[in-house]
C-alpha cells in the first residue's frame, strides 16, 4: 500500500526524467522536442491537478500546514507560467535551451521544498488514517485520467488507421487510373499502328493502279492505225505509223507526266500522315540518403550522497540509568559512499523520410505531317466547275 511519504517523494519522478531528456535535444530535433513537450505539461498539469484538488484543501484545515500550502500554489503557478513561455518558444532556436533548464530548476527547487519542508509538516499535522485516505483520492483520480488518457490515445490511433486505410484506398484507386490511362494510351498506340498499315496498304494499291494505267496506256498507244483498207492505209500513210508517235509530236515535253485512262471510274486515295507521340523516362538524378554512426562527448550530473561514522562524547540528558552498564559492549556502524554506475539505453531521436512526389507537366510536341491533295484542270475552260463540284461532294 502506497503512504504518504512514497507518494510525495515518487510523485516528481516521471517529469524529472522528462525534463532532462528533452534538455538532452538539440535544436535540429523539433519533432522531438515537441513530443517530449506535450508530455512533460501533462504530466506537470496532473501534479498539480492532484495536489491542488486533493491534498491542499486538507491541509488548508491544519494550522501546521495552512502555510505551506500557499507557497506550494506559488511554485505550481511559476512552473505553470515557464511552461507557457516554452510553449511559444521556437522548438529549433537557441532560446529553447535556456528555457528548459529554467523550468528544470525551478521545478526541482519545489521538489525538493515538498521533501524538505511539506512533508515533514503532513506526517506531523494528519494522522495515519487521514493521510492515506488523501493517498487513496489521489491515487484514484490519477487512474480515472490514466484511463482518460488511454481512450483517447486509442481513439487517435483508430482516426490514423483510418486515415492510412483512405491513403491507401486512393493511392490504389491512382494506380488502377494509371494502369487505364496506361491501356488508353497502347490502344491509341495500336490504332494508329493499324492506321500507318492501311495507309500503307491505299499506297501500294494506287501504286499498282498506276503502274497497270501506265502498261495499258503504253500499249494502246504502241498500236497501229487502221481504216480497215490497205488502200487507204497506204494511201494516207497510216500503215504502221504508231500513235505514241503521233502523240508525242503533238504533246508538250516540259509538261508533267500525265496517265490516261480507260475506266469509266478512276479512285485515287488521298493519304495523310498522322502524328503519333511516345514517351520515355530519363534519369533526372539520384539522392542518396546514408546513416552513419558518430560518437559525440556527453555529460550528466548526478547527486551522491556519503554516509561517515560520526563518533561524540556529550553530557546525558538524564542521570538515570537506562540499559546494562559496566558491561562490554561492542558498535559496528559501516560508512558508505554512492557511485555512479552509468549504462546507455538507446532512443530514437528523428526521423528521416524518403520518398518521391509525381508532378503532372504538359508539352506541346510540334512537327510536320505530309498529305496528299488534288489540282484538277480541264483543257476545255470548265476546270471550275469541276472543282466547284468535287468541292461539294467532298462536303
Amino acid at each position: 500500500m502506497t503512504t504518504i511519504r512514497q507518494l510525495i517523494q515518487t510523485a516528481p519522478t516521471k517529469a524529472n526524467e522528462l525534463l532532462e531528456t528533452l534538455a538532452d535535444t538539440s535544436n535540429n530535433a523539433v519533432k522531438t522536442r515537441e513530443r517530449l513537450l506535450g508530455d512533460l505539461k501533462y504530466e506537470l498539469e496532473l501534479l498539480a491537478k492532484l495536489e491542488e484538488e486533493q491534498l491542499f484543501p486538507v491541509l488548508r484545515k491544519h494550522k501546521e500546514t495552512k502555510d505551506l500550502v500557499a507557497a506550494a500554489l506559488n511554485d505550481n503557478k511559476q512552473a505553470r507560467k515557464l511552461l507557457a513561455e516554452l510553449e511559444q518558444t521556437p522548438k529549433g532556436s537557441e532560446e529553447f535551451g535556456p528555457k528548459v533548464a529554467e523550468l528544470r530548476k525551478v521545478f526541482q527547487q519545489s521538489v525538493r521544498d515538498e521533501r524538505k519542508d511539506l512533508l515533514p509538516a503532513i506526517l506531523k499535522a494528519l494522522s495515519e488514517e487521514e493521510a492515506q485516505a488523501v493517498v487513496e483520492r489521489i491515487e484514484d483520480v490519477k487512474a480515472e485520467v490514466e484511463e482518460a488518457k488511454r481512450a483517447e490515445a486509442e481513439q487517435r490511433r483508430t482516426e490514423q488507421r483510418q486515415e492510412r486505410d483512405q491513403a491507401e484506398k486512393r493511392l490504389s484507386e491512382q494506380k488502377e487510373a494509371a494502369d487505364r490511362e496506361r491501356e488508353t494510351r497502347e490502344a491509341a498506340r495500336q490504332n494508329a499502328k493499324r492506321v500507318a498499315q492501311a495507309a500503307e496498304a491505299a499506297a501500294e494499291s494506287t501504286r499498282k493502279m498506276a503502274r497497270s494505267t501506265a502498261e495499258t496506256v503504253q500499249r494502246v498507244a504502241t498500236a497501229p492505225l487502221s481504216t480497215g483498207s490497205l488502200f487507204f492505209d497506204v494511201m494516207f500513210g497510216m500503215w504502221g505509223m504508231p500513235l505514241g508517235s503521233s502523240l508525242m509530236r503533238s504533246s508538250d515535253t516540259s509538261a508533267p507526266k500525265s496517265q490516261a485512262s480507260t475506266q469509266e471510274e478512276e479512285v485515287i486515295p488521298l493519304a495523310e500522315e498522322t502524328l503519333i507521340v511516345g514517351k520515355r523516362l530519363e534519369n533526372g538524378g539520384t539522392t542518396t540518403v546514408r546513416r552513419y554512426v558518430v560518437e559525440v562527448p556527453t555529460e550528466q550530473q548526478v547527486t551522491l550522497y556519503d554516509e561517515t561514522v560520526v563518533v561524540e562524547r556529550r553530557r546525558p540528558v538524564t542521570d538515570q540509568v537506562t540499559g546494562e552498564t559496566l558491561t562490554e559492549l561492542t558498535v559496528e556502524m559501516v560508512e558508505t559512499s554512492e557511485v555512479p554506475l552509468v549504462g546507455k539505453g538507446v532512443r530514437v531521436r528523428e526521423e528521416v523520410v524518403v520518398r518521391r512526389e509525381r508532378t503532372k507537366r504538359v508539352e506541346t510536341v510540334r512537327d510536320t505531317i505530309r498529305r496528299d491533295e488534288v489540282e484538277i484542270s480541264n483543257a476545255s475552260g470548265r476546270s471550275g466547275n469541276r472543282q466547284a463540284a468535287l468541292a461539294y461532294s467532298s462536303k
